[in-house]
């Protein structure tokens, strides 16, 4: 018997975990559900759940959501954020999981659904609070996920997933505010937004406040990508 038919081939199982963001009450908040199983019954987790035979990581993702919270991620920004492979990170076995970020717009309340006994928006802010107050490993996975959409916010027109159209240069701002975690100027946000081409796309309407002076309405432009980038210490902040 050869050295390599000799070794013990490891159990793996996969998983996927989901950090889902909105912004609700001018906070970035995070969908958080209560989980109703075994290990870490009644903690905050991240939704997500093993990987079915005959499906794709996407698909997995998209059924875990809406499982659990009621949601369809079809009608998100969704992207894959990273592998998280340490061996003793669940307490079940040698599982691999694969994060997902997802992004909306001021999503509805969620509603909990077979392994979850409760879900919520949390304030990341608090959902980060403590690094033991989350199941597994899922305080990592959400310090990553926030630092992928801060720097997502810095490189390409994401920003505006999260913002119901039409939408003004003020609620996009606000946006910004949200997930950088501080307060920006408005007159050089204003200007270099509406320079970047493609970032957003005049409708042609106006909002009329209550007070003050009506505001452009825009929606998103066809441009992916900010060039140049939109950076958090450049010119931008107060």
């Amino acid at each position: 018997m050869t050295e390599r038919s000799s070794r013990r081939r490891a159990s793996v199982t996969v998983t996927v975990d989901l950090v889902i963001f909105t912004v609700r009450q001018e906070q970035l908040q995070v969908l958080l559900i209560e989980r109703g199983n075994t290990p870490y019954q009644g903690q905050p987790a991240l939704p997500g759940g093993f990987v079915r035979d005959g499906e794709t990581l996407d698909e997995a993702a998209l059924r875990e959501l809406n499982e659990e919270t009621g949601l369809d991620g079809r009608k998100l920004h969704l992207e894959q954020l990273r592998a998280y492979s340490e061996p003793d990170r669940d307490p079940r076995g040698r599982v691999i999981t694969v994060a997902y970020l997802a992004l909306g717009p001021d999503l509805p309340l969620p509603v909990a659904g077979t392994d979850a006994t409760a879900a919520r928006w949390e304030p990341v802010s608090s959902a980060l609070a403590s690094e033991t107050s989350l199941a597994f490993d899922h305080a990592e996975i959400l310090s990553d996920g926030l630092e992928r959409a801060r720097s997502q916010l810095e490189n390409t027109t994401v920003a505006a997933a999260f913002c119901p159209e039409p939408f003004t240069v003020g609620d996009l701002r606000h946006i910004y505010e949200a997930v950088w975690g501080f307060r920006l100027d408005p007159s050089n946000f204003r200007r270099k937004v509406t320079r970047t081409e493609g970032f957003l796309e005049p409708t042609g309407e106006r909002r009329f406040p209550e007070t003050g002076r009506p505001a452009a309405l825009y929606r998103r432009g066809s441009a992916s990508l900010l060039i140049p980038p939109l950076l958090r210490s450049g010119e931008v902040s107060p």
